[in-house]
């Protein structure tokens, strides 16, 4: 009887009788059955370190499973440090400080977690579908290219038995971005002595007349300085130890001189410019603080930027600003009366602005019956932004929904003209805005007086006629943002400067920041536009200055800034 597998055979004690062809018999299927015991022995081994395999690869994925999870946590709040500056504790100061250690922080983190992902990949699982990446934008067309060939030694086939040449049947090109450091040059100018032996006459060109007269500055060079300073917010002491780096000696006290007979130059360029931005029917206005040096008193103390722009509709932009030394009425009431002299008539039209009072008086209706007040929506929303983030309010959240409704109408209509706008805001924003402030009118009986809550609905209620100023005229914009905008670079700048030094310089940063601020509205590029203005300036007629504001300058395609 065939005995089962791994059961041991009985001891044999009656063998010795069986015939020879028995005895091999048995003896061969005793070591069948050794071969099998043998075999399942190692199969087992096999199993249990297999087992133990798939064990350890268990626990790598886990591992690594877990480390994808933290470093996308990471990434995320990153991300949310980053972008989310009005929820997160961070103030914007803190953001400011650590803005670039988080990016660096951020690409490291995103290359650990691809390199995660391909040592995932390389193991045989199956990664996560990486996230779709916008398509990198080709590089500008207009800059230089330097063309690096790469072809082999040897375009021999390399199979053995052929050795034929090969024939080229195309290429690959990539594209790297690289940078030369800014690099001074000197233009030398060379004015031919001619003279008439026998008339004793003697004829020379006469030098072309510069902005600094037997200065060493080009026009170039001043427009660099300017916008170093005004622009890039360049401190002149961190200038001149960037020129030094390239073997120019310019003083800060020769820098501060230059930087101040250019702003001189550009004066009556820039009154023409107000003349041209006031010359808008609807304006926006809005004002920001910047530390002035009080050297009597041996500190700073706070003046003013009051900026003014032309309609975010207008076809033709433009901002101006004006430094004050103060936030009083008078300021804004100066700049807006005109110019008697220069025929200049005093401002008439809408003005948008965040309703501080002191433009109460600029817009006072017994004064100036041709004036009218425009208020921004956005500061109205945002009282019920803080009330939603403060949760204090039920709702605030309603509100917003409401707010939000108006300006996806209004985001649908910025490509229209005015006429246009305005029938389309009297359709589809108008009955918006009648429910809201039904809605309002109803809530502001069940809040009780004094809270942050019925601040934020009387303040809508009580400029409510000023918040619809847009849905009677299609040129005023819902809000004031569009020159918040531009207040920006000044926000920028006081972080650089700390202070400014004099009224005179607070007066001169605002006539260059007013004309290259312009100019970048009208997609100019600062520097190819004021440095071909300094260059024309000086022979350019008084009566042809308007060709030179930003929004009629054409590049003429010569000058001293080229190389």
């Amino acid at each position: 009887m065939p005995r089962m597998l791994g059961m041991r055979v009985p001891p044999a004690t009656d063998l010795q009788g069986l015939p020879p062809e028995a005895l091999a018999l048995i003896e061969q299927m005793q070591r069948h059955i050794e071969r099998q015991e043998q075999a399942l022995l190692t199969h087992q081994q096999q199993l249990a370190q297999g087992q133990a395999l798939l064990q350890r690869k268990d626990r790598e994925i886990a591992l690594r499973d877990a480390k994808l999870e933290k470093l996308e946590f990471e990434i995320a709040r990153f991300k949310r440090w980053k972008f989310g500056a009005r929820t997160e504790a961070m103030n914007a100061e803190q953001r400011r400080l650590f803005e670039e250690t988080l990016a660096e922080d951020e690409a490291a983190l995103q290359a650990a977690l691809e390199r995660l992902r391909a040592e995932g990949k390389a193991g045989g699982d199956k990664p996560k579908a990486p996230p779709r990446r916008p398509r990198r934008q080709a590089l500008p067309a207009h800059l230089r290219r330097v063309e690096h060939r790469h072809e082999p030694e040897n375009t021999t086939c390399p199979n053995e038995g052929c050795g034929r040449p090969m024939t080229r049947i195309g290429e690959d090109v990539s594209e790297r971005l690289d940078v030369v450091p800014a690099e001074f040059f000197v233009h030398r100018h060379v004015y031919g002595k001619w003279a008439c032996r026998c008339c004793q006459t003697l004829k020379q060109q006469p030098a072309a007349p510069q902005i600094i007269d037997g200065g060493v500055p080009a026009s170039g060079l001043l427009a660099h300085l300017l916008i170093s300073r005004f622009t890039d917010h360049l401190p002149y002491y961190r200038q001149e130890a960037i020129n030094a780096r390239s073997g120019v000696h310019t003083p800060r006290s020769t820098l501060v001189a230059w930087a101040g007979q250019a702003g001189a130059a550009l004066e009556p360029l820039y009154d023409a410019h107000k003349h041209f931005v006031l010359g808008s029917r609807v304006l926006h206005a809005d004002e920001t603080p910047v530390a002035l040096l009080d050297p009597g008193a041996g500190k700073t103390r706070r003046a003013y930027v009051w900026a003014y722009a032309r309609s975010w509709h207008d076809l033709t932009p433009g901002v101006i600003y004006d430094f004050c030394l103060g936030r009083g009425a008078q300021y804004p009431v100066a700049f807006l009366a005109g110019n008697e002299r220069l025929g200049h008539r005093r401002w008439t039209g809408t003005l948008l602005t965040d309703r501080y009072n002191a433009y109460d008086t600029v817009l006072d209706e017994r004064v100036h019956p041709d004036r009218q007040a425009a208020a921004c929506v956005a500061h109205a929303r945002r009282k019920f932004d803080e009330l939603a983030k403060a949760g204090t309010s039920a709702l605030a959240e309603e509100a917003i929904r409401r707010f939000g409704r108006i300006y996806e109408i209004e985001g649908e209509l910025g490509s229209l003209d005015d006429a246009h706008r305005r029938a389309a805001r009297e359709e589809l924003a108008r009955p918006l805005w009648d429910a809201l402030k039904e809605w309002l009118e109803l809530e502001r009986r069940l809040v009780v007086d004094g809270g942050t809550t019925a601040a934020a609905i009387d303040y809508t209620l009580n400029y409510w006629k000023a918040l619809t100023r847009h849905l009677d005229d299609g040129a005023v914009p819902i809000d004031n943002n569009h020159l918040e905008r531009q207040i920006k670079p000044w926000a920028m700048g006081r972080k650089a400067w700390m202070f400014v030094g004099s009224e005179l310089a607070g007066q001169r940063a605002a006539m260059v920041m007013s004309l290259v601020q312009s100019a970048r509205l009208n997609s100019h590029d600062p520097f190819a536009y004021l440095s071909d203005v300094l260059r024309r300036l000086p022979t350019q007629l008084n009566s042809r200055i308007e060709e030179l504001l930003p929004h009629l300058w054409r590049p003429d395609g010569a000058g001293d800034t080229a190389a």
